[in-house]
């Protein structure tokens, strides 16, 4: 099937077997540039905003607030949550939709029964959002900071990055941890944290900590199942990855965290009866919150978002399973790897080809008078679009099934050009 008669309506598209080339020929933003921000925000393919369009259509045809929307409005939601609830290993009730990935790890975290001392373990390669969200609760609720060190593990000459952040977690645990927060991706390094293995460790220290993982960088690159069903509160986007829509995200959770935690933003999403609050009179009440995922959804929300993210899940499978996607998108960071060897005055920080599609390098010595910051503007100038980071400061390109083999040899001829 040649990419110029694909069809834009994603109902035709269901089923239909898609090739790499024909879903970059469904992204209208890789048309006119070079695109290594994957990590950033996904390019939305057209059929998806179809489907946003024709959700929004549908919603005005049915009347926005009739009786015949509700029915409509709740097998859209209930789709799309068994979607990711499948990619996340876990059952629907489990699985909670949110509108990014901040508000999938605060809503949460913030209604679990903390104690004054408990200790927050975060590790050194979290996104600024999140660990400034932890350094908040802690103020407000008597808890201590300390900090597990895996932004130094690099694999590669015998090193062992599993066993590595292991015996990081082993030296890093006290008495009074309640709760570990690390990514499954390291958004800076590109590394992968083994989340299964730190949470079966997790589970023979004396209370148990939660863990919390940010998934922004592996729903969508990684098969995630396995590490999501282990995770206490584990929160991802589909803006990045998934090719999705902004605004729109989930976060599986555990049993524990179902039973523990309280509603923190409540809102009519949250209830179990939307028409009943809790209150049987002066001094009486009961409890009136969903005890499923649901208590963490607070209100009105974007519904045509849902049949966007959707459509873009639909034609990532398309192309292969997480494994088989997850190989193409090496394919291309180890291209874009094994080239950076050969510029000198460039350094990756992994050692090794990376296990998914995050690619950093720093500049070593003055970089020539270049920066990261300076480079990235260079680049777009020429259409070659990639960021810089500031811990490390290096810059980051990122890889995905639309990334051709050309565009690797592009940005590596850019980079060797502008630094010799």
């Amino acid at each position: 099937m040649s990419s110029a008669i694909i069809p834009a309506d994603p109902q035709t598209l269901r089923g239909e077997p898609l090739s790499p080339a024909q879903l970059r020929a469904l992204m209208p933003a890789l048309a006119n540039k070079t695109y290594f921000n994957y990590g950033g925000q996904g390019p939305l393919p057209s059929p998806s905003l179809a489907a946003i369009t024709e959700s929004w259509q549908r919603i005005q045809e049915l009347g926005p607030f009739t009786g015949s929307i509700w029915p409509w409005l709740a097998a859209q939601t209930q789709g799309l949550r068994a979607d990711l609830a499948v990619i996340c290993g876990v059952p629907p009730h489990r699985l909670a939709l949110t509108e990014n990935v901040s508000s999938g790890c605060v809503l949460p975290l913030w209604g679990l029964p903390w104690q004054g001392g408990d200790e927050l373990l975060i590790g050194d390669c979290e996104h600024p959002g999140v660990v400034a969200a932890c350094r908040e609760l802690a103020h407000r609720e008597g808890l201590t900071l300390s900090t597990l060190a895996v932004g130094s593990i690099r694999p590669g000459s015998g090193v062992a990055s599993d066993g590595a952040v292991l015996d990081a977690l082993d030296q890093a645990l006290t008495p009074r941890t309640r709760l570990v927060v690390l990514s499954h991706l390291l958004w800076n390094t590109g590394l992968v944290m083994p989340i299964e293995a730190v949470a079966q460790r997790l589970e023979h220290h004396p209370r148990h900590p939660w863990l919390l993982v940010d998934a922004a960088q592996s729903v969508g690159s990684l098969p995630v199942a396995a590490a999501a069903s282990a995770a206490d509160i584990y929160a991802f986007t589909g803006h990045k990855w998934c090719c999705g829509p902004e605004g729109l995200g989930g976060v599986a959770l555990s049993e524990r965290i179902l039973s523990a935690s309280r509603p923190t933003l409540g809102g009519w999403r949250s209830l179990a009866n939307e028409n009943d609050a809790g209150l049987d009179g002066p001094g009486g009440g009961h409890d009136p919150w969903h005890h499923d995922g649901r208590r963490f959804e607070v209100a009105t929300s974007c519904a045509p978002l849902m049949a966007g993210l959707r459509c873009s899940l639909e034609l990532l499978d398309a192309v292969g399973g997480a494994p088989a996607r997850l190989a193409l998108i090496r394919e291309r960071s180890s291209q874009l790897w094994l080239g950076l060897q050969a510029i000198p005055g460039l350094k990756t920080l992994l050692q090794e080809p990376p296990p998914a599609g995050l690619v950093s390098v720093e500049l070593e010595g003055d970089g020539r008078g270049h920066t990261p910051e300076s480079l990235v503007e260079q680049l777009g100038q020429q259409g070659v679009w990639l960021r810089s980071l500031d811990h490390p400061h290096c810059l980051r390109a990122c890889t995905h099934l639309t990334t051709t083999s050309e565009e690797v040899e592009q940005l590596l001829a850019a980079l060797n050009s502008f630094l010799h």
